[in-house]
């Protein structure tokens, strides 16, 4: 997505948070307010860089909720926001069920298991046939590198602490989403995200074809026109 958006002419930066990938190991779960704090800290070196004060912001998964809870205490810098793969208070979802059998792991442990057999299972757990099999493993190749172990505080989040952004609070232009097997947010509890967000510069869009990994999906090509288009929205114009 990176080279995409790069090629398309945007200036386009990543991060590795706490306790992930080339990042420090600490004793920390990194969850969702942590994540916050790296973007914090993230974003000031992006403007010392570049001079611009306001970007945009595009998340998924967990990421989602990191960059949507930043744009409630961050709104100077958040010009317009993208959240995939997102999910509000949890409800309905399949996926978060199953994975809340395992709270009280995530409750006394840091570091979770994320080994090949787990990056698979993103690729085939909501619908299989939506990614191509070798996607899967290149994402694991090129993960597995850091080790086979991540840390547990989104997941704790997600089972045990939603909602953990407020839908009033975010104020920047929003453009929500899913994929349509998506397992992790139910279509009503993104809609019930989306109706209390104050600003009317949003849009709702399910993908078709596509699940919870919409990025490494086959109609990923989807997800890149309806960013572009969002990101290039036209000034509005009011009347004199």
């Amino acid at each position: 997505m990176m080279n995409v958006f790069a090629g398309l002419g945007f200036d386009v930066w990543t991060m590795d948070h706490e306790n992930y990938g080339r990042s420090s190991r600490t004793s920390g779960n990194s969850d969702i307010a942590s994540g916050v704090a790296d973007l914090i800290a993230a974003s000031e070196l992006v403007v010392h860089e570049t001079g611009q004060p306001r970007m945009h912001f595009m998340g998924e998964s967990s990421g989602a909720l990191r960059a949507a809870a930043f744009a409630m205490v961050r709104p100077e810098r958040v010009d317009r926001l993208v959240l995939n793969a997102f999910t509000y208070t949890g409800k309905n979802s399949p996926t978060l069920a199953k994975r809340a059998e395992q709270l009280d792991y995530f409750r006394t442990h840091s570091r979770r298991l994320r080994d090949r057999a787990m990056i698979r299972s993103i690729f085939t757990r909501d619908h299989p046939g939506t990614s191509d099999p070798a996607v899967a493993e290149a994402l694991a190749d090129a993960e597995l590198v850091f080790g086979d172990e991540v840390p547990t505080g989104t997941y704790l989040d997600m089972t045990a602490n939603l909602p953990v952004v407020d839908p009033l609070e975010v104020q920047a232009p929003v453009m929500i989403v899913r994929g349509e097997h998506d397992g992790i947010a139910s279509e009503e509890d993104l809609l019930d995200f989306f109706r209390r967000l104050p600003n009317p510069d949003r849009q709702f869009v399910v993908l078709p074809g596509a699940a919870h990994a919409v990025v490494f999906g086959h109609n990923r090509h989807q997800l890149w026109h309806i960013m572009h288009a969002f990101l290039t929205m036209p000034p509005r114009r009011d009347r004199q």
